[in-house]
């Protein structure tokens, strides 16, 4: 009788990685650091247009978004979209943060073989959500819990925003479909 169990090295490769064994992966750094660049300018660009367009939605329907001291859900969403509209201003911090979670999750992915464009987007997308959505929250916390919950939606909602920019971005500069399937034949 048989073993039909399959062991690691038989077993075939994910769907969404690619079969070839091209082990150098060129302009995964310049891709992680383009990334992380747009990473701070999207959620600043995004933050203002969103924080922009719901103080012109409060107006229309007779709401005050600028009270001081209203611990509510709205204000919280006011408070995560300023501070993510703010981003650019502490830029030392967020891109590196960017650049070592990206690196960390997307960067990685070219030298797993994995050639299809939607993880890449997926996980930019996840981290833009926990890194921009996380610090709100830290922030909403001192104001109060409905308040912290306000500012981690919308600071996710504009994470998620600028990662899939950024996933987009990487994926473009690295291109690891073509780099994975390119075969080198040049003899010198």
């Amino acid at each position: 009788m048989m073993n039909q169990t399959a062991t690691p090295a038989s077993l075939p490769p994910p769907s969404y990685a690619d079969a070839s064994l091209h082990a150098h992966i060129k302009r995964v750094k310049l891709g992680l650091f383009l990334s992380s660049l747009a990473a701070c300018l999207g959620v600043s660009v995004i933050g203002g247009l969103m924080l922009g367009f719901a103080h012109i939605l409060l107006g229309v329907f007779g709401m005050n978004g600028t009270q001081p001291f209203e611990s509510t859900f709205r204000s919280g969403v006011l408070t995560g979209l300023q501070l993510a509209a703010l981003n650019f201003v502490l830029f030392l911090v967020t891109v590196p943060a960017a650049w070592l979670a990206l690196g960390l999750s997307i960067g990685r992915m070219p030298h797993r073989r994995i050639a299809a464009r939607t993880p890449y987007i997926r996980w930019a997308a996840i981290w833009g959500a926990i890194l921009v959505g996380g610090t709100t929250l830290i922030f909403g916390l001192i104001e109060s819990i409905p308040t912290a919950f306000g500012a981690l939606v919308s600071g996710a909602g504009v994470g998620a925003l600028a990662g899939v920019g950024c996933g987009f971005l990487f994926y473009a500069i690295v291109r690891p479909d073509e780099q994975l399937r390119d075969v080198d034949i040049s003899v010198f």
